[in-house]
């Protein structure tokens, strides 16, 4: 049972149910990591907090797109990995584009803590991100 697990979980699959779950876990730790780097930079650093969103969601682009290649989609439409990375990197830069207007909606127009509109903000780009990459790139 355990090495199903493991395999489930470092074994690449074509299978759209398990690359989503998968997708799922890659980006709970890529989000652990944006959270973290927000949080240390904005608190600590008195950073703005739409530049240390800025910041911290590049940190969690680069760890999606680390585990998007190695452990979850098998197939690339983009041969040219320069090229597929340029794509990700633009999605992702949607995503950001998302993530910092509604992060200052939430924030400014609603009254809700940087924190709090942060939670908010990760459905919306969490969905953008897995179905654009799944349909511009790992299809």
């Amino acid at each position: 049972m355990l090495n199903k697990i493991k395999e489930i979980i470092v074994t690449k699959t074509d299978n759209s149910y398990l690359q989503f779950i998968k997708y799922f876990f890659a980006s709970a730790i890529a989000l652990v990591a944006d959270v973290a780097v927000l949080y240390i930079l904005t608190e600590y650093a008195h950073l703005y907090y739409l530049i240390s969103a800025t910041i911290s969601f590049l940190v969690g682009i680069a760890i999606t797109y680390i585990c998007s290649k190695l452990y979850i989609f098998t197939k690339t439409s983009i041969k040219n990995k320069t090229a597929e990375f340029t794509i990700f990197l633009i999605i992702g830069v949607i995503g950001l584009v998302l993530n910092n207007v509604f992060l200052y909606v939430f924030t400014e127009y609603l009254g809700l803590y940087y924190m709090l509109s942060k939670c908010l903000v990760i459905v919306i780009t969490y969905l953008w991100n897995y179905f654009a990459r799944k349909k511009f790139i790992f299809s």
